[in-house]
């Protein structure tokens, strides 16, 4: 399970999609809806998180099918009527003429292999940091190397990355302590509790410091 690095996180989008042609207009109408996601990640945390607002727990359903490129590939192909999609996935369903039913940001923890020394850590995250403050300078420099970030199966098209953004932020700072106690509780509430081995704060992080 590794050790999360609690001087970091990350800000990704995500966005719920359905074809132009579907029924389902707003968030409501995702009840007993099969939404594709990739199994206990991202994907699937925010499903919940974004719709137990607007439906019952028991009405979220979700449909496993994968990572990267494998949620927009199955609504492409009908296979699900609703995919929970994250970037690069979001800018291109965009630009496929997907309709979003919703979408939002949310806080991410960084996990790392326990075993890493913290120093090198340190490195990699003021690396990141770097990279993120070039992003904010010069957007429009960097944004053809979205590239390289396109699942195999949707590289044999031309993508618009003029018109793209920064996909998801890093931001260098501590990811408070209250908020941690929030992801546990949700994910108790969502029925995902079972899955976490370790659940004490302290035991769980690997500090940069």
């Amino acid at each position: 399970m590794g050790k999360f690095v609690p001087d970091a996180f990350g800000i990704p989008r995500h966005a719920i999609f359905v074809r132009p042609e579907s029924s389902i207009m707003k968030p409501e109408d995702l009840k007993d809806v099969p939404i594709s996601v990739g199994y206990m990640a991202g994907s699937h945390y925010n499903v919940p998180y974004r719709l137990e607002k607007y439906l019952p727990l028991e009405h979220i359903k979700i449909a496993p099918v994968g990572g990267h490129g494998k949620r927009l590939e199955v609504l492409l192909n009908k296979e699900v009527e609703a995919a929970s999609l994250l970037d690069p996935e979001i800018y291109m369903a965009e630009e496929l003429g997907l309709r979003k039913i919703m979408s939002g940001e949310f806080n991410t923890l960084w996990w790392v292999d326990e075993r890493y020394d913290p120093a090198v850590l340190r490195a990699f995250f003021t690396a990141l940091d770097r990279a993120e403050q070039a992003l904010t300078k010069d957007l429009e420099k960097y944004l053809p190397l979205w590239k390289y970030s396109i699942p195999p199966e949707f590289q044999d098209r031309e993508w618009r990355f003029e018109a793209w953004g920064p996909g998801e932020r890093f931001v260098f700072r501590p990811f408070p302590k209250e908020e941690y106690t929030k992801v546990v509780a949700a994910m108790d509430r969502w029925g995902f509790g079972s899955h976490m081995q370790e659940r004490n704060y302290d035991r769980l992080v690997l500090s940069l410091q």
